[in-house]
């Protein structure tokens, strides 16, 4: 009696090729990078739909599903079309080439195939043949001719992709785990053009077409594509927005550290608070009048005062009460102290130079209204993502024209998968995707952007813009952007550097959000003042601070 869960699994086949596998000579495979991975599992969680294939399988990830087998007879349709155009050859002949690639087209998968090579090569023929005939529209388009479009495929393919199958096709295929690799579409055209070239020359415009179609930015010429550096699709697709770079980044895992901060500190628990509060205070006294500041240094040192300052401070501070005043007290009053024994404000540590992963508090920012109102202009950037800059003189934000309508969020979605799983450099199009997060939060922000040009609203409304979005705040990874942490950056700090939006904080935070301190601050000062009531009624108190009064 077998203990394996799967009733399915047959372990001769699999011995076999096991065995197999390790007898084969695999100097090619070594080579071939893998790069058809599977969702991770928090981003598959969000939204599944975006992930799994709704209408067509392709590659052997979602092959064996059951609602989508429907779509195999479309598949052999194809491949008999396939074989009408080969130069005199057989169907087979295809299939054994492919054959010859097994290894290779295994290296491409990160999940282990449980298939054997006959089996891949047939699916991979057979979905590269019904893939170039979809794809054959954007050819067409583009003045090349391959083969018209079957009667029974006419309700799929669209020329002007109005159709909705058409578009649910598109979605299908820009997906993580529905990717075959490009070289086996090269192979099948090699098979069909006298030359590589030629067949090069097809794919090529398959693939500015698509690109064209799919991609939601603006891009100047894709003419200029390299077939043989692409993976597959979407790599091209991704690769489209993002241009490869060799720099290596610094990735970390987020966890959700301002949950747990925010579960550990109760109501006084975080004196970071009253340490900023502390800070504006006495920022604000030290700008103002120095009659001021003699007056409150006299009252500092009095008697009384010094009476008090006598005693221990570390006594002091673990009182109950005074405990929440330790770290600002502290920051005030000796933080000056450690500056000044540090020139320069800055010491000799090896580590200090070294570029960090930013927070995750450092992805926020103000929304569109908010910016707006504060003088923030918006102008659409010529380019993509890597066009976004911040120009603090001017106060304009410059964004990429983006392009929304019902295939752009699984396309982002899957780009941002992809982005996750590949880890070739910086995550900058989940760098994108916060920001834009992060300043949209309702459909007014959606019809800001839409009005300055920056977003091209092909969906219903300006809400489903914004909910589009919000919807894509899940992320697995963060990395360091240099650009877009820059652009973060100089946004928070003229945002926060404007005085109206100084007083709106400091009135937000510690005035209306923070009546419990305020109802300490006034216990403790109405405690101070029945201690002076009778202090002074013991004591001579005009004597003591020498103030005459006129009886």
């Amino acid at each position: 009696m077998t203990s394996n869960s799967n009733p399915s699994f047959d372990e001769l086949r699999w011995v076999i090729e096991i065995r197999r596998t390790l007898d084969e000579e695999l100097e090619e495979d070594s080579e071939v990078p893998v790069n058809i991975y599977n969702v991770p599992k928090t981003l598959m969680a969000a939204k599944p739909d975006c992930y799994v294939p709704q209408e067509v399988a392709l590659g052997p990830y979602h092959h064996w599903q059951p609602e989508l087998y429907e779509m195999e007879r479309y598949k052999l349709a194809a491949a008999k079309r396939t074989q009408k155009h080969l130069q005199r050859v057989k169907f087979e002949s295809l299939v054994d080439q492919l054959t010859k690639h097994e290894p290779r087209i295994r290296a491409c998968y990160h999940k282990f195939l449980e298939f054997n090579g006959d089996t891949l090569a047939w699916m991979m023929a057979i979905d590269a043949s019904f893939l170039l005939e979809f794809l054959q529209v954007y050819s067409i388009k583009a003045g090349w001719l391959l083969t018209r479009v079957s009667s029974r495929m006419s309700h799929l393919v669209d020329y002007a992709g109005t159709k909705s199958a058409h578009n649910a096709i598109l979605r299908d295929m820009v997906m993580v785990e529905n990717q075959i690799p490009l070289f086996v579409l090269r192979e099948v055209l090699e098979f069909q053009f006298p030359t590589l070239d030629q067949a090069d020359d097809m794919l090529r415009s398959m693939l500015a077409g698509f690109g064209e179609d799919l991609c939601p930015f603006r891009m100047k010429d894709l003419t200029q594509i390299h077939v043989e550096e692409q993976a597959h699709l979407l790599d091209f697709l991704y690769h489209l927005i993002v241009p490869r770079s060799k720099e290596p980044s610094e990735i970390i895992e987020v966890e959700n550290e301002g949950e747990s901060k925010e579960g550990k500190e109760g109501c006084f628990g975080d004196s970071s608070y009253v340490q900023q509060l502390f800070q504006i205070i006495w920022n604000l006294l030290s700008t103002s009048n120095q009659g001021l500041i003699r007056l409150l240094k006299r009252l500092l040192f009095s008697d009384p005062v010094k009476v008090i300052l006598k005693l221990p401070w570390k006594i002091i501070s673990n009182l109950p009460g005074f405990s929440i005043l330790k770290r600002p007290v502290e920051y005030i009053f000796f933080s000056q102290n450690k500056e000044e024994s540090n020139p320069e404000n800055g010491y000799s540590n090896s580590n200090s130079n070294i570029i960090k992963p930013p927070l995750i508090e450092e992805i926020a920012i103000p929304s569109v209204s908010e910016l707006y109102k504060s003088g923030v202009r918006f102008l659409p950037a010529n380019g993509s993502i890597s066009s976004i800059t911040f120009d603090a003189k001017m106060a304009t934000l410059y964004l990429p024209t983006v392009s929304l309508d019902v295939n752009t969020e699984v396309t982002l979605r899957n780009l941002v998968a992809y982005e996750a799983s590949n880890a070739s450099g910086p995550l900058v199009m989940t760098r994108y995707t916060e920001l834009m997060n992060g300043i949209i939060d309702t459909e007014e922000d959606a019809k800001i952007l839409r009005e300055r040009g920056i977003i091209l609203n092909r969906l219903k409304s300006d809400e489903e813009v914004a909910n589009l979005w919000n919807g894509m705040s899940k992320s697995i990874r963060l990395t360091k952007v240099p650009f877009l942490d820059k652009v973060i950056e100089d946004v928070n700090n003229y945002h926060t550097g404007i005085w109206k939006i100084k007083a709106g904080k400091f009135m937000k935070r510690y005035v209306i959000g923070s009546w419990q301190l305020l109802t300490f601050v006034a216990t403790v000062l109405i405690f101070l003042l029945m201690t002076l009531q009778a202090f002074c009624s013991v004591y001579n108190c005009p004597r003591m601070f020498r103030v005459t009064t006129d009886l």
